[in-house]
């Protein structure tokens, strides 16, 4: 029912909103948005999206843009309303009702190919008009490529990352498209290597959305279409003034970080204190190569409005009203504006990762982070697995204020909020043991405020499997700032169980047999302010 309901709320002029009504529409988005959360994750099928949470849902409006969603993966959530927009704006004829579409290409709209989105239209009661957006992104634990996992450390065009989905028909007429996906799974180069847990996942996202349109129909039947959809705007632009304020408070300023494999970060902030606008650019970045660390811009994207939302004090949902005063230059060919077919995977997880450093040393409220999400994987045809590793948060200081904090122990930073799988869980469904899980003490950075330390995890493995890590921060250290210390680099190791050791690259792959250990130390967050005591 997409009319007004009798409900007193519909006499309201809905361009001029209450405040406390803004509030509760605020809180009522956001909290469908963790509903459909809560579905995904209780019925998808791998460990991945159950256990570790590797996942976001989000509402959006006619137009594709983002208007709230639940505290879930950053990446995911700044980046999903551009690949929402090329369904919107995609030229194979119009939406119908009883149509899902599968997404996961990054050079429309998408991050990397296991990052797959489930979009969904929701239509009006007569089913002619789109009247928003539900979408989930899930991380798939394999999706084919030339490595288990589909987190190779050294693939160099797309194709050897996994499959690709542009605007694919998930489910038309109401019906799920089960022929079609075990084709496009199967009949790949790479092909996919547990395609029934890639279409239960599909089909958990679906359901995620559903659980998404039976709570916006809810809300509309209570307070009517025109209000709804009036809120909608008013919440971004709530966020839009939010980051206004912030900007006033910012200094122009530049920043330049490197990666472990030289590839540099540039970027040159300069904010409009009058207008309150900053524009970002990024020239002077590195050119894409030949290589997997290439970044599309729809994660420079969700990096920028992560970063500009985390300078808001106020309780407002990330959204798209926080881009609208800031302008985003980035070089064509640049690293972070590939050309096809260039090889993405690491960008997604690892450039992301720098870039927020890099914008936050620009505005130089906050130390470097460890700078990585530490990406691993193993498999063989059986078993696929994949987790992220959390470390040391960088320290800094508040915006406008003399009054600093220190980084924090053993926590997923910036782009990633993942979970860690449970042991249990691991060793149930896993040929491995987890020998040692551990806070890596003094691996933080000094300074008047310390950064935080990074962790050892170690991994003991029972059955022949390929593992690859694909990191950062293993040559080049997390930087401190103002005169703070960097954090300690991460290292990783293999203990072959004739007691041989071999330190692996930031990137690397390697054969382990029964017996051999996987040593993960990673790194510290830097420090802030000169130690006074040192």
């Amino acid at each position: 029912n997409s009319q007004p309901s009798s409900n007193s709320s519909q006499e309201e002029n809905p361009s001029a909103p209450d405040p406390v009504r803004l509030e509760v529409f605020k809180n009522r988005y956001q909290f469908i948005a963790e509903q459909m959360g809560i579905v995904l994750q209780n019925t998808a099928a791998s460990v991945n999206i159950k256990e570790r949470l590797d996942f976001s849902c989000a509402i959006f409006d006619q137009q594709g843009d983002l208007v709230a969603n639940a505290p879930h993966i950053p990446v995911h959530l700044g980046s999903m309303s551009e690949s929402v927009k090329a369904l919107v704006n995609h030229p194979g004829g119009s939406l119908q009702p009883g149509q899902v579409y599968l997404s996961n290409n990054p050079y429309n709209g998408g991050t990397h190919l296991p990052d797959v989105t489930v979009i969904t239209p929701m239509f009006d009661g007569q089913g002619q008009t789109v009247l928003f957006y539900l979408a989930s992104r899930g991380h798939q634990a394999d999706l084919g490529g030339i490595t288990p996992g589909s987190m190779p450390p050294h693939s160099k065009t797309i194709a050897e990352e996994g499959i690709l989905f542009d605007n694919q028909l998930l489910v038309n007429g109401g019906q799920f498209q089960d022929g079609a996906m075990r084709a496009h799974l199967r009949e790949s180069p790479y092909p996919a290597r547990n395609p029934d847990q890639n279409l239960a996942d599909f089909k958990a996202q679906i359901a995620a959305n559903a659980r998404g349109i039976q709570a916006l129909t809810q809300m509309v039947e209570e307070y009517g279409i025109t209000v709804v959809q009036a809120y909608m705007k008013h919440v971004q632009n709530n966020a839009e003034q939010a980051v206004r304020e912030a900007i006033g408070s910012l200094q122009s300023g530049q920043f330049t970080t490197v990666m472990d494999n030289g590839i540099q970060i540039a970027v040159k902030i300069t904010v409009d204190a009058q207008e309150k606008t900053a524009t970002i650019d990024f020239t002077g970045t590195s050119p894409q190569g030949n290589h997997n660390f290439n970044t599309p811009t729809a994660v420079v994207q969700a990096v920028v409005l992560y970063v500009f939302r985390t300078l808001v004090q106020d309780s407002i949902p990330l959204n798209a009203g926080c881009l609208k005063p800031l302008q985003l230059i980035i070089p064509p060919g640049c690293l972070l504006n590939p050309q096809y077919p260039a090889a993405v995977v690491a960008g997604n997880v690892e450039t992301s990762q720098t870039i927020a450093d890099t914008l936050y040393g620009a505005i130089g409220c906050l130390a470097a982070s460890q700078g990585t999400m530490n990406n691993l994987t193993f498999g063989d045809g059986q078993y696929q697995y994949y987790e992220t590793i959390c470390g040391g948060s960088g320290a800094g200081k508040y915006l406008g204020t003399t009054q600093g904090f220190a980084g924090t122990d053993a926590v997923q930073t910036h782009m990633t909020n993942s979970r860690i799988t449970d042991p249990e869980i691991l060793e149930s469904r896993f040929p491995v043991s987890l020998d040692r899980f551990a806070i890596r003490q003094h691996s933080g950075g000094r300074g008047q405020f310390c950064g935080g330390n990074g962790v050892i995890r170690q991994l003991q493995f029972h059955h022949p499997l390929t593992v690859s890590i694909l990191s950062n921060r293993r040559r080049v250290a997390p930087f401190g700032l103002a005169g703070g210390e960097a954090g300690q680099r991460g290292e990783n190791l293999v203990i072959r169980a004739n007691g041989d050791r071999l330190i692996l690259d930031s990137c690397a792959q390697v054969d382990l047999q029964p017996g051999d250990r996987l040593v993960i130390s990673t790194p510290g967050g830097g420090g802030y302010g000169e130690d006074l005591q040192a």
